[in-house]
C-alpha cells in the first residue's frame, strides 16, 4: 500500500499511543510491539477503501477515521503477540527483532496483548462517524476478531499441527486466522466511508481473496524466505507441523492458487468505485501481492 498512508498511521500511533496511567513496564511492552514497524496492511486497506468511495473527501476521510486505523492495528498487534507465545506458535522473532514475550517475559505479553486488545475499542469508538454505522462497524470488529474469526482460526491451527488436514478444512481455519480482520477492515472502510450497498460486497470479496492470497504468500514465505527479509523465522511451520498451502500443494500449486486470488481480488474492484488514486492503490496492492517478499 500506498507509503504515505503508512507515514501518516506510524505518526499517529506516535503522537496518540502515550503512557499516562500506564505501568512503565506494561506501556514498552505494547510500544515495543505497536510501534516495530510493520506493513500497517490492514489500516491502510481500511483507509484506502474508505477514501475510494468518496475520492474527493479522502483527506478529511483519513483525519475522520485515523481512530479507527489505528485500533485496526493494535488489534492485529495483539494477535502477533500472542500468536508468538510458546504456547502458541513459539516464535523468538517478530518484525526483525525479538518477540515481546523474549524482551519482556511471557506475562508482561500477555497483558500486553490484553491491554492492545481492550485499548482498541476505545481508540475505535473515537472515529468521527455517524454512531449507527461506527456501532455496527465495532460490531464487526468484535466478530472478527474474537471466536468466530481470528481467535477461533487460532484454535484451528493449534488443533491442525501434525496432521494432513483436507484444503477445505484449511480454508476454513485461513479465513478465520487470517482472513476475518482483512475482510473486515476492507468492509468497515465501505461502511465508515459512505459507500452504497454494492461498494461494500465489493470490498467482502476483495478482502476475502486477499486474505486467501496473503495467507499462500506467508506460507510460501515460510519455505522459501530468508529470516532478515521477512522479519520473522522461516521454516518454523514444517518444524511445527503446521497444516499451510506448500504442504498440501505443493510450492508451484500454492503459487498459482495465489496469483488467481490475487486476480479476483483486483476484478472486485471492477466498476465498483469512481476512478481515484485509491481505487487503483488497492487494485495494484491485489495484484501485486503474490510477488511480495515479507
Amino acid at each position: 500500500m500506498a507509503d504515505l498512508l503508512r507515514d501518516q498511521i506510524n505518526a499517529y500511533l506516535e503522537k496518540t499511543f502515550l503512557d499516562g496511567g500506564i505501568p512503565p513496564r506494561l506501556s514498552e511492552a505494547m510500544r515495543y510491539s505497536l510501534l516495530a514497524g510493520g506493513k500497517r496492511l490492514r489500516p491502510a486497506l481500511f483507509l484506502s477503501f474508505a477514501r475510494a468511495c468518496a475520492p474527493d473527501k479522502a483527506e478529511k476521510i483519513t483525519g475522520d477515521l485515523m481512530p479507527f486505523a489505528a485500533g485496526i492495528e493494535m488489534v492485529h498487534t495483539y494477535s502477533l503477540i500472542h500468536d508468538d507465545l510458546p504456547a502458541m506458535d513459539d516464535d523468538d522473532l517478530r518484525r526483525g527483532r525479538p518477540t515481546c514475550h523474549k524482551a519482556f517475559g511471557e506475562a508482561t505479553a500477555i497483558l500486553a496483548g490484553d491491554a492492545l486488545l481492550t485499548d482498541a475499542f476505545g481508540f475505535m469508538a473515537q472515529a468521527a462517524a455517524p454512531a449507527e454505522d461506527l456501532l455496527r462497524a465495532l460490531h464487526s470488529f468484535a466478530d472478527a476478531a474474537g471466536s468466530a474469526g481470528m481467535a477461533g482460526g487460532q484454535e484451528l491451527d493449534l488443533e491442525a499441527e501434525g496432521k494432513r488436514i483436507p484444503i477445505e478444512e484449511l480454508i476454513v481455519l485461513n479465513a478465520k486466522k487470517t482472513g476475518a480482520l482483512l475482510r473486515c477492515s476492507c468492509e468497515c472502510g465501505v461502511l465508515l466511508g459512505g459507500g452504497t450497498s454494492a461498494q461494500r460486497e465489493a470490498s467482502r470479496i476483495f478482502g476475502s481473496e486477499f486474505g486467501i492470497a496473503f495467507q499462500i504468500t506467508d506460507d510460501i514465505l515460510d519455505v522459501i524466505g530468508d529470516a532478515e527479509t521477512v522479519g520473522k523465522e522461516v521454516r518454523h511451520d514444517a518444524e511445527s507441523g503446521k497444516a499451510t498451502w506448500p504442504s498440501l500443494l505443493g510450492l508451484e500449486e500454492a503459487r498459482r492458487l495465489a496469483i488467481a486470488h490475487c486476480s479476483n481480488a483486483a476484478a472486485a474492484l471492477d466498476g465498483a468505485f469512481p476512478p481515484g488514486r485509491d481505487a487503483d492503490l488497492l487494485r495494484a496492492a491485489a495484484q501485486s501481492l503474490a510477488d511480495r517478499t515479507h
